[in-house]
C-alpha cells in the first residue's frame, strides 16, 4: 500500500495538520478531509518528522562484539587488530546475517537511510559483496550507501586495486583513512590519490580523518587543498575530525575558512568519539570530539553518525540516532535551544543532504517517508528519545508500537505519566 493520510500530526513549527500519501507521495499537508477508501492513522498530535539518518556506520563490523574474543581495553588500536583477527574467519552468510539484524534494529528506531563503509582491505572482497547483496535485498526499505574503506590504509596495505575493483561493483563512494598511513607523506598522497580517483569518476569522497587525539594530525587540511584543486567543492565530508579538538585556536580559526571554501561536510561520531579519543589522557582528560558548534556558526553542515554497534570498537548501542545527537549534545554543550535543534538536524536534514537523498523532507512533493514520535518538537524528542509510534515508507507502515505510558500507584492513589513536559 502507497497511500496513507496521517491525522493530527504535530510539526516542528507547534502546527497540527494532516498529511496525505498518494501512490508514495506527499500531496497535502492542512485539514485534509477523512477519505473512506485509503488507511488512517491518527497521529494524536504527537511530534512528526522526516526519518532519521545514519551518515556514517560500519554494517560488514556490526553485531561481532565478542568474536573472537572482546576488546578488553576498550581502544580504537585493540579494535582495529580485533577486526583484523575477525577477518579471516569472516563467512558472507554471517556477514549477512548480522546485517540483517542491524537493518532491523535501525528501521525499527526510525532510521531509513545509512550511509556505510565497508572494509576493502581483504583482496576477495567478501565484505563488498555481502553488503552490496544487502543494499538490494533492503532497497524497499531502506537507502543503503556504501563507501569502499581501505581500513588498513590505502598505501600502507597496497590497497588501490581492491578499491577500484570495489567501485567497479558498484560501491558508491571513495573512503579513506589517511591518518593510519605511515607517515604525514602517505596520508597526504593516499588523498590526492583518492580525490583525483572521485573526481574522475564523478563519485562523492567520504573519509576517516584525523581520527586522532594528535594536534598535528591536519590531513583535512590536505583534503581541502584537494577538494578545492579538484573541483569537488559540496562532494566531500571528513568523518570524525577528533584532532581538531586538540589543535590550538589560531590554526583553527585557519582551517574553518578553508574547510567553508571547499564546502566540506563534517561527520561527527559522538557516541564512538567519545569513548575512544582521549585515551592516552589522564587529567585533564579531553572529550576528543569535533569542533561540533565552531563548524556550525562557520556555515558547514554538520551530520552525526553511530558509527558502531556492538563491534570490536564499542560494545553498547541498538542503532538509535536519537542516543547519538543526545551525546552530541551533552559533550559539546550545545544546550541552548538553537543549539538542541541543530542537533537534531545533524541526524535528520543534513545527513540527507550530504547523501544526496532525493525528495527527503515534510513537504508537499517529498517521499512520503516520515515518523510518529511520542513527543511534542525536535527538543523533547532529544530529551525522551521517545517511542516511535510509526515508521513509515512511501506511505507504508514498517514499524508501529504502541504508546508508552507508565501506570503508578502510590498508596491508592493511581496515576499515570508518559514523561511529556507540555502538551500545548
Amino acid at each position: 500500500m502507497s497511500d496513507l493520510l496521517i491525522k493530527n500530526a504535530r510539526f516542528k513549527n507547534g502546527k497540527v495538520q494532516d498529511i496525505l500519501i498518494l501512490k508514495k507521495v506527499i500531496v497535502e499537508i492542512g485539514n485534509v478531509s477523512e477519505i473512506t477508501d485509503i488507511p488512517t492513522i491518527d497521529a494524536k498530535g504527537y511530534f512528526v518528522t522526516a526519518p532519521f539518518v545514519d551518515s556514517h556506520f560500519h554494517l560488514d563490523a556490526t553485531l561481532s562484539y565478542g568474536i573472537p574474543r572482546v576488546n578488553k581495553s576498550g581502544t580504537l588500536l585493540e579494535g582495529i587488530n580485533l577486526w583484523g583477527e575477525l577477518k579471516p574467519n569472516l563467512t558472507a552468510d554471517a556477514l549477512k546475517e548480522r546485517a540483517r539484524k542491524l537493518c532491523q534494529w535501525a528501521i525499527a528506531r526510525g532510521t531509513l537511510a545509512i550511509r556505510s563503509h565497508v572494509d576493502i582491505s581483504d583482496p576477495s572482497l567478501l565484505a563488498v559483496e555481502a553488503m552490496l547483496d544487502i543494499q538490494n535485498e533492503y532497497r524497499p526499505w531502506l537507502d543503503l550507501q556504501l563507501v569502499a574503506f581501505p581500513q588498513d590504509g590505502l598505501i600502507r596495505a597496497n590497497s588501490k586495486d581492491n578499491l577500484n575493483n570495489a567501485l567497479a561493483l558498484g560501491v558508491e563512494v571513495v573512503g579513506g583513512i589517511p591518518h593510519f598511513e605511515r607517515t604525514m607523506d602517505d596520508g597526504a598522497e593516499s588523498i590526492k590519490y583518492l580525490c583525483e580517483l572521485a573526481a574522475k569518476k564523478g563519485l562523492q569522497v567520504d573519509m576517516h580523518c584525523d581520527e586522532s587525539d594528535d594536534p598535528m594530525s591536519r590531513h583535512i587540511e590536505v583534503l581541502t587543498k584537494e577538494t578545492i584543486r579538484l573541483g569537488l567543492q559540496g562532494r566531500v565530508a571528513g568523518s570524525h575530525l577528533t584532532s581538531m579538538h586538540s589543535m590550538d585556536n589560531y590554526y583553527v580559526s585557519k582551517l574553518l575558512p578553508l574547510m567553508t571554501e571547499a564546502r566540506i561536510s563534517v561527520i561527527a561520531n559522538p557516541l564512538i568519539n567519545i569513548t575512544l579519543q582521549g585515551r592516552h589522557d589522564t587529567y585533564p582528560k579531553r572529550r576528543g570530539l569535533t569542533r561540533i558548534p565552531e563548524q556550525i556558526l562557520a556555515g558547514l553542515t554538520v551530520a552525526f553518525g553511530h558509527d558502531c554497534v556492538m563491534d570490536p570498537w564499542y560494545p553498547l548501542g541498538s542503532h538509535d540516532m536519537l542516543d547519538v545527537a543526545h551525546m552530541a549534545l551533552h559533550v559539546a554543550q550545545m544546550t541552548g535551544i538553537t543549539q538542541m535543534q541543530e542537533c537534531f538536524n545533524a541526524v535528520t536534514e543534513n545527513p540527507a543532504r550530504i547523501l544526496g537523498l532525493e525528495g527527503y523532507g515534510l513537504e508537499k512533493g517529498c517521499k512520503g517517508d516520515l515518523l510518529v514520535l511520542q513527543c511534542m518538537d525536535d527538543v523533547e524528542a532529544l530529551r525522551l528519545r521517545p517511542a516511535r509510534l510509526y515508521v513509515i515508507r512511501d506511505g507504508s507502515i514498517l514499524s508501529s508500537t504502541q504508546e508508552v505510558v507508565y501506570d503508578l500507584d502510590l498508596s491508592g492513589h493511581k496515576s499515570s505519566t508518559d514523561f511529556i513536559f507540555s502538551r500545548t
